[in-house]
């Protein structure tokens, strides 16, 4: 299969972008980060930009495999899930940053994991590594849940 550069730059470009523009409105997010009381295992607060980053373009990826694959399967509950996906990830870092409501972020964090579930097993029905690629970011955003939550029971 040859590389689509235009369509796999494309892929990645809109998670990454989602997930900039996230950062940027949430600039103050490490200080924030820093100043609540965390649990035990709690990362440092550099390893969070590292990590989504990473993240974003394995998500870019895996669209990337669901946009060009020949295989049949569900892409259209596929894209809107997927959409949904980085909407409700978009918005968690405003809900919990931004506006401090912990337990309100941790509900919209369970939904988003539900919503990444959903999109990992349409993704793989489509795309066997594009499914395999998501499940990095689902264990992620599963520890993100632990982290949402003790923050939230701590402060």
């Amino acid at each position: 299969m040859k590389i689509q550069w235009k369509n796999l730059i494309t892929c990645i470009s809109i998670p990454l972008a989602v997930g900039s523009l996230s950062a940027l409105l949430t600039k103050n997010s490490m200080e924030t980060f820093a100043s609540v009381a965390k649990p035990a295992l709690a990362p440092p607060g550099w390893l969070f930009p590292v990590v989504w980053t990473i993240l974003y373009i394995l998500m870019g990826i895996a669209s990337y495999l669901v946009a060009t694959s020949r295989e049949g399967g569900p892409k259209d509950a596929a894209w809107v899930v997927y959409g949904l996906q980085l909407f409700f990830n978009f918005f968690w870092s405003i809900i919990f940053f931004d506006l401090g409501r912990y337990g309100l972020a941790f509900v919209w964090l369970v939904a988003l994991w539900l919503l990444i579930l959903k999109t990992t097993v349409l993704f793989y029905q489509i795309s066997r590594p594009a499914g395999y690629l998501m499940l990095s970011y689902l264990l992620w955003v599963t520890f993100a849940g632990y982290l949402n939550f003790m923050i939230f029971l701590l402060n």
